[in-house]
């Protein structure tokens, strides 16, 4: 299963030390491919082992592991009341604020809401 795009950002990241991960992430990530299992674009055992893989990977890779803490909540509370001309959603937020908290220069998404909302407070964003 390759998303496009997806190919370019692993190999944009590969090796690097400095990646930031919140379980917000992972859980967004369980829940597109749970979507995609419902529509039956995805098969169910694949959800498993991809699921299954990313867990492996995160105990074997070079990261910073985020915390959605209060502080977190108020910053990303904060964002949504000041950013009027994006549509931020709560989790959007949250992944900003956690970004904004670890001192984070730029934000990996291909939501395009989330990179708009990256941009508006000045994070450089991949895909550009």
């Amino acid at each position: 299963m390759s998303e496009p795009g997806s190919e370019d950002f692993n190999a944009l990241i590969e090796g690097r030390e400095d990646i930031l991960i919140s379980d917000l992430a992972i859980s967004e990530l369980v829940s597109a491919l749970t979507r995609r299992r419902r529509q039956g674009t995805i098969a169910p055992d694949l959800v498993s082992r991809v699921y299954r893989a990313i867990l492996m990977r995160l105990v074997d890779a070079p990261h910073q592991r985020l915390e959605l803490t209060a502080d977190v909540h108020r910053r990303a509370e904060q964002l949504m009341l000041a950013v009027i001309d994006i549509p931020l959603r709560a989790a959007d937020a949250l992944h900003v604020a956690l970004a904004m908290s670890a001192g984070a220069r730029s934000l990996a998404s291909f939501d395009s809401r989330l990179i708009a909302a990256a941009r508006a407070i000045g994070l450089a964003t991949y895909p550009r």
